[in-house]
C-alpha cells in the first residue's frame, strides 16, 4: 500500500547540500552509506557533485520519474518543491522541514495546501516536521539520523523525531535490529493508523512499536489496531494524557474519566500493549520480538542467589502471575544433579558457585516441565561466575518452546554475558522486576489473542419510548435529564426501578404517598441541582403522609434559602429500594473513542479510593465481568469472611444494557446510575437513582 514510501526505487532529496552538518547533506549521505540500491537524486539549484553523486539543479534535469521525494528546503520553498516532485511522478513525499501548524495559523494553512496538492495527485505525504524514515530490509535511510540501525524485526512509528533518535541509540546500545522506523511529525496526511496497517502486511515486521502524542481518528485507530494486534504485537507509549479535558463533567463517571482513562480503555479493547515509560516500551518489545508467547502464567525462576530469587518471586506474584509449582519429576531430576545445598523448589537456587553447566541443566529441566509456561533466569556476579559462558549455555538450552528471559544483574562484570544473550535472541534486563514486567506484558497479550469471539448481546427493549423522551428534551432545550425521566429511560431498557411519582406540591405528595407505598424516599428535582444530598435534597424512610408533608415543606424551604435561583420542578417520591450492595454504573462519551462505561462500588470506594474500571462500549458479557474483576474491591462482591456475595450476573447484565442504550442513542453524553442496588443471587436489583446528560449537538 505504501511501497513508494517504504520501498522506493528512486529517491530525490530536495535541498541536498554539500555542507556536512546540514540536513540535506545528512539525508543524501545516509542513503549512500545505508546501501540504498535505487537511484539517489540530490537536488540543489547550485548543482555540482557530492559524495560521488551528481547534484541536479532541478528534477527536470534528472528527467526520469521518482517514487519518493524527501524535502529539506526552507519552509517558504516547500510548496514549490512539492509541486515539482509531483510533476516528476512522485507517489510519496516526506517533508522534513519544520515551520508548519506547530508554529501557528499561517503554518497550518501552508500545511493544508501541500497536503491538498498531494491528495489531488494521489500521492501520500509524511510529515512535515519530521526526521524521515528508515527501512533496513530495503537498505534505505532517508532520514537525518546519525546512523543506520542493524536489520531486525521491530518497526517503529513515532510522532516525535527526537524520540526516533533516542530509539536508534537504544537499539545500537543493545545491539538490537530494527525493520522500519518512520517519523510522522505533524501528520498532514499519513498517520499512525496508516502505518499500523502497513506494518501488519510487512513480513519483516514482528513487533510494532509506537510513540504517540495524539491520535487522529479514534474509531479508525481502534479498528485498525484490533485487526493488527490479532496477528502481531503492538506496543505503544502514549504521552500527553494528564489533562482530563476542558468539558465540565456533571456526573461521577465524567469526573473520574480523563484522557488517560480513555486511551487505557481504547488500548485494552484493541489488544494494544501499553508501555508507561520509554524504558518499558523497549523492555516489552525486545521480549516480544525475541521470544515465543507463553501459553500461561506459571513462571519458573532460576537464580544463583537467594535474595534476587525472592525479589523475582515477589514481582511475579504481585503482577498477577504465578510462581510455578514444579512437577515432582522435575524436582527429583534436579535433586539428583544439583549440589545437596541447592534448592529444587521454585525459585531453583543453583547456588553462588554455579558454573554454566549447572545453569544449562536447570533451564532444560524448567523448560521440559509441563507445569511451567515461562522461565526467568537470574545471574549475579560471584567470584566464580562466568557470565559469557553461562549466557551461551543458557542460549543453547533455550529451544523456543517457552519464553526464556534473563536478568544478569550488575555492571561491567556481567556485560559480556549480556552481549551473548542479545546475540542469541534472549532478552536481558538489569533487574528482575523489569524482566517480570516484560513477561507479564507477554502473558496478557497472549491471553488477549486467545480471547473468545466478541459477541455483543442485544436485549429486547422499548427504543421508541426512549426516542420520545430524548426528542422532547432536545426540543425544549433541556440537556439535563432529571431522575424521573432518566428512570423512564431505564425502564424502557428493562431496568428494575422502584415505583415513584414526580410531584410539585405538598398536596400531590401526600396524595401519591399511600398509592406508592411506604417507606418512601423523597428527592428534589431540579435541572440546577446535580448533587441533591449536598443541598439537603434527599430524605429517606418516610413512613406516613405526615412525614411526607413535613419533609416536602422543609426541603423546599431549605433549598430555596440555599439556592434561591434554582428552578425547582418538585420532588420525586419513590418507594424505598430493598437493602443490598450499592454500586455505581455509568457512562461518559469520549470525543475520540465514544462511550466509555464505568463500574465501581459506592461510597468511599468511588469518592476516596476512586476504585473504578472503564471499558469502551459496546461490551460483551465477558468484558462486563472483567470490569467487575478489575476493581480492587471485587472480593467484597464475591463475599468475604463468610458473608454471602451478591448477584454478579445482575451487575454484568446491567452494564450490557447501559452499553446497548448509549450505543443506540449517541445523544446521551453522560449517564450515572448511583446507586445501583444489587442483592444476593436470585434477588432483584434496582436502579435507585439516575441522571442523564444529553449532547448539545444531539438530534434524533
Amino acid at each position: 500500500m505504501l511501497d513508494a514510501l517504504l520501498r522506493p526505487k528512486a529517491v530525490a532529496v530536495m535541498g541536498a547540500s554539500r555542507t556536512p552538518g546540514k540536513v540535506g547533506y545528512a539525508v543524501v549521505a545516509n542513503l549512500i552509506q545505508g546501501g540504498f540500491q535505487g537511484d539517489i537524486v540530490p537536488i540543489n539549484p547550485s548543482g555540482g557533485e557530492m559524495l560521488g553523486h551528481k547534484i541536479y539543479a532541478g528534477l527536470e534535469e534528472y528527467g526520469k520519474e521518482i517514487d519518493l521525494s524527501v524535502i529539506a528546503v526552507p519552509t517558504a520553498a516547500v510548496k514549490g518543491a512539492v509541486i515539482s516532485s509531483l510533476h516528476q511522478g512522485a507517489k510519496a513525499i516526506v517533508v522534513i522541514t519544520a515551520g508548519f501548524k506547530e508554529v501557528g495559523h499561517e503554518g497550518a494553512v501552508l500545511e493544508k495546501e501541500i497536503a491538498d496538492l498531494c491528495r489531488a495527485s494521489g500521492a501520500r505525504i509524511m510529515g512535515p516536521n519530521c526526521l524521515g524514515l528508515i527501512n533496513t530490509h530495503h537498505g534505505m535511510n532517508a532520514s537525518f539520523a546519525s546512523h543506520m540501525p542493524a536489520v531486525g524485526g521491530i518497526s517503529v512509528v513515532s510522532q516525535s523525531g527526537a524520540l526516533c533518535t533516542a530509539i536508534l541509540d537504544w537499539a545500537a546500545a543493545r545491539k538490537m535490529g530494527l525493520a522500519t522506523l518512520v517519523s510522522i511529525g505533524n501528520k498532514a496526511d499519513l498517520d499512525e493508523t496508516d502505518f499500523l496497517s502497513a506494518f501488519a502486511d510487512d513480513d519483516n515486521t514482528k513487533v510494532i512499536v509506537g510513540y504517540l502524542e495524539s491520535i487522529g481518528s479514534g474509531d479508525e485507530f481502534i479498528r485498525a489496531a484490533e485487526s493488527v494486534a490479532a496477528v502481531k504485537p503492538v506496543v505503544i507509549l502514549k504521552a500527553g494524557t494528564t489533562s482530563a479535558g476542558s468539558k465540565a463533567a456533571s456526573s461521577h463517571t465524567g469526573a473520574l474519566a480523563g484522557a488517560d482513562i480513555a486511551y487505557g480503555a481504547a488500548f485494552k479493547r484493541a489488544g494494544i500493549i501499553r508501555a508507561e515509560t520509554f524504558e518499558s516500551l523497549f523492555d516489552f518489545s525486545a521480549a516480544l520480538a525475541m521470544q515465543p508467547l507463553p501459553k500461561g502464567d506459571r513462571v519458573a525462576i532460576i537464580t544463583n542467589a537467594g535474595g534476587p530469587g525472592i525479589m523475582t518471586a515477589d514481582a511475579v506474584e504481585n503482577s498477577g502471575m504465578k510462581v510455578a509449582s514444579l512437577h515432582p519429576d522435575t524436582a527429583e531430576d534436579l535433586r539428583g544433579k544439583l549440589p545437596a545445598a541447592a534448592s529444587v523448589g521454585n525459585p531453583i537456587d543453583v547456588l553462588g558457585d554455579a558454573d554454566p553447566e549447572r545453569y544449562a541443566m536447570a533451564v532444560e529441566a524448567a523448560q521440559n516441565d509441563p507445569s511451567v509456561d515461562a522461565v526467568i533466569v537470574i545471574l549475579t556476579p560471584q567470584a566464580m561466575t562466568r557470565p559469557a559462558e553461562t549466557a551461551r549455555a543458557i542460549a543453547a538450552k533455550a529451544n523456543g518452546s517457552k519464553p526464556v528471559l534473563a536478568s544478569f544483574m550488575g555492571g561491567s562484570d556481567v556485560l559480556p554475558g549480556r552481549e551473548e544473550l542479545v546475540a542469541a535472541n534472549l532478552p536481558d534486563y538489569p533487574s528482575p522486576e523489569r524482566a517480570v514486567a516484560a513477561l507479564k506484558a507477554m502473558v496478557d497479550y497472549a491471553a488477549w489473542r486467545l480471547r473468545p469471539p466478541r459477541i455483543v448481546t442485544r436485549f429486547p427493549v422499548n427504543r421508541r419510548r426512549v426516542e420520545r423522551i430524548i426528542s422532547r428534551q432536545l426540543r425544549s432545550g433541556r440537556l439535563y435529564v432529571g431522575e424521573a425521566k432518566a428512570k423512564d429511560i431505564l425502564r424502557a431498557y428493562d431496568f428494575s426501578v422502584p415505583d415513584g411519582r414526580l410531584v410539585a406540591t405538598v398536596d400531590e405528595a401526600t396524595e401519591a404517598a399511600p398509592r406508592i407505598g411506604y417507606p418512601l424516599a423523597m428527592k428534589i428535582v431540579s435541572p440546577d441541582i446535580v448533587h441533591k444530598s449536598d443541598v439537603g435534597g434527599v430524605k429517606l424512610n418516610l413512613n406516613s403522609q405526615q412525614d411526607v408533608a413535613d419533609a416536602f415543606e422543609l426541603m423546599m424551604l431549605r433549598i430555596k434559602r440555599r439556592m434561591p435561583d434554582a428552578f425547582l420542578e418538585g420532588v420525586y417520591l419513590e418507594k424505598m429500594a430493598p437493602r443490598g450492595r450499592e454500586v455505581i454504573l455509568g457512562m461518559t462519551r469520549d470525543p475520540q473513542f465514544g462511550p466509555m462505561l464505568m463500574f465501581g462500588l459506592g461510597g468511599i470506594f468511588v469518592e476516596v479510593m476512586k476504585d473504578v474500571t472503564f471499558h469502551l462500549a459496546p461490551i460483551t458479557s465477558g468484558e462486563a465481568m472483567s470490569m467487575l474483576m478489575g476493581t480492587r474491591s471485587y472480593k467484597l462482591l464475591e463475599g468475604v469472611r463468610g458473608e454471602q456475595g451478591v448477584d454478579l450476573s445482575a451487575i454484568g447484565e446491567a452494564l450490557q444494557r447501559i452499553s446497548q442504550l448509549v450505543t443506540d442513542f449517541p445523544q446521551i453524553d453522560e449517564l450515572d446510575i448511583n446507586p445501583f442496588i444489587v442483592g444476593k443471587m436470585g434477588e432483584e436489583s434496582f436502579a435507585a437513582d439516575a441522571r442523564i446528560q444529553l449532547s448539545a449537538g444531539g438530534a434524533l
